[in-house]
Formats: structure tokens, C-alpha cells, sequence
């Protein structure tokens, strides 16, 4: 572990606004391997910035852009999530709508650009990670860039098998078997992403012929990753880490 990380505030530049967000720079000697983090439907907070920093001390420089952008500046929602409430329903739908399939791809070749210009950033394949909605958009990033993301993570990810013509699970159809390994770690209960998706989905991804792992994780509501959930799981949270960083890992260093 690095002890000395450096967080920065940026911008990216895209065709349809301006991205804020950080950048996570270890104190290192060496070109460091370049990860994305994509937060949850919540936004950059407090807590993803936390964990962001925790995967940059792992040996990586992080970059964790507002991927909604689109609809306004940290914080996105900026009062307590409570689901079913109207207020935060409306905010949240709004929010979904402002980042349809095709501006996940697109916004994702621009933070992929962005991170690999930076210095200190080693040249090559890359990681993603995605939490909660953002769990489709990591692998829609791969397939917008075949080849270019070693690895996918996605944790309590929503909606990745569904039975729309544009359901995340059919961007596998765009990545060669050998080019991105992907992990995928889901909750109990999740009404975004029940058993029966699940099962369907890792037929999907048995079918695709790759490297994946899928498992759900015993005990652990959606959003059990985040520290500032009121589901929150240390021990389950802590061994969803122990798999990210195993996968980067394994592709990037």
C-alpha cells in the first residue's frame, strides 16, 4: 500500500459539457497503471472519494469523473437518499435520463483520453469499476473500446440483463472473449438486479466465452459497498475490495 496519495480537482472537456471531478495520484517513481471509478446514482460524495483514494494507494492513478455532469455539479443529490420517496425518485430518474447508452460510451473514450495524458499514468490497458447504475456503464466503456480496458468490475450493478434491444449484457457481443476480464459482485434482493436476471445474465456471460467472475454476495443489500449506505457491510465490503484489486491486479500490473 501507498501511504502518500494526492487528490486533484479537474475538468474534462466533452462534446456535451464540462465533467468536474478528481484525480488520484500515489506518490510513486514509476508509471502507475490508470483506473476509472464511476460512482453510484448518488454522485461524487465525501465516501467515493474516500474509497477512490483507498484504490489509488493500491498502486494506481484513479480518476473519478461526475459522470452526470449533465444534470449539475457534486452534489447531485444533496439530500438523504431514500427510495420510494418522490422527491428522490424524481431526482434519480432525472439523473438516468441525462446518461442514455450512447453518452456512456461517448463520455467514456473521453475520461479513457483524459487519464491516459496525465502524467505519471503507465501507457496501456486500463480498469473501470462501476457501482449501482454506473455498473452498465463500465461495460459499455469496453465495448466502445475494444481492446483498451483489461478489466471490468461492478459492484451491485442494476439492470445489466434486461429484455431491452439496448440491455448492457449485449455489449458483450462488441468484446473479444480475450480482451477484457470482468467481475461482477451482486446483491440480495436487489429489485434492480433480482435472481432471475442474475441467472440469465451469467448465462450471457458463460455464452460469451471470456474470463468473467459472477457471484452474489451472502447477506448484502444493494449498495452494501458504499460507506455512507445505511446497508453498508464492512465485512462483505471489505472482501468485494480484496476481488477489485485482485482483478486489476491480475490485468494491469
Amino acid at each position: 500500500m501507498i501511504e502518500n496519495v494526492t487528490e486533484k480537482a479537474i475538468e474534462i472537456w466533452i462534446e456535451d459539457g464540462v465533467s468536474d471531478g478528481y484525480i488520484y495520484f500515489p506518490e510513486s517513481t514509476e508509471p502507475l497503471p490508470g483506473v476509472i471509478l464511476l460512482t453510484d446514482i448518488g454522485g461524487i460524495r465525501d465516501a467515493y472519494r474516500t474509497s477512490a483514494k483507498r484504490l489509488a494507494s493500491q498502486g494506481y492513478v484513479v480518476l473519478m469523473p461526475n459522470v452526470f455532469y449533465r444534470s449539475g455539479k457534486p452534489p447531485v443529490l444533496n439530500y438523504p437518499i431514500k427510495m420510494g420517496d418522490e422527491a428522490t425518485m424524481k431526482r434519480i430518474g432525472e439523473l438516468r435520463a441525462a446518461l442514455p447508452p450512447a453518452a456512456m460510451e461517448r463520455d467514456g473514450v473521453e475520461y479513457v483520453d483524459f487519464l491516459e495524458k496525465q502524467p505519471g499514468v503507465k501507457r496501456g490497458r486500463m480498469g473501470v469499476v462501476g457501482y449501482c447504475f454506473t455498473g452498465a456503464m463500465a461495460m459499455r466503456m469496453a465495448a466502445a473500446m475494444p481492446g483498451k480496458i483489461a478489466a471490468v468490475a461492478s459492484f451491485h450493478g442494476g439492470g445489466l440483463f434486461t429484455d431491452a434491444p439496448d440491455s448492457p449484457h449485449l455489449t458483450l457481443q462488441r468484446i473479444l472473449p480475450g480482451a477484457t476480464r470482468f467481475y461482477f459482485g451482486h446483491a440480495v434482493e436487489d429489485r434492480s438486479m433480482p435472481k432471475e436476471a442474475i441467472e440469465k445474465f451469467e448465462k450471457a456471460l458463460a455464452a460469451w466465452g471470456g474470463k468473467y467472475e459472477s457471484e452474489t454476495y451472502e447477506g448484502a443489500h444493494h449498495s452494501w459497498t458504499t460507506l455512507d449506505s445505511p446497508v453498508y457491510n464492512k465485512p462483505q465490503a471489505e472482501r468485494a475490495f480484496a476481488k477489485l484489486t485482485e482483478l486489476f491486479a491480475a490485468t494491469l500490473k
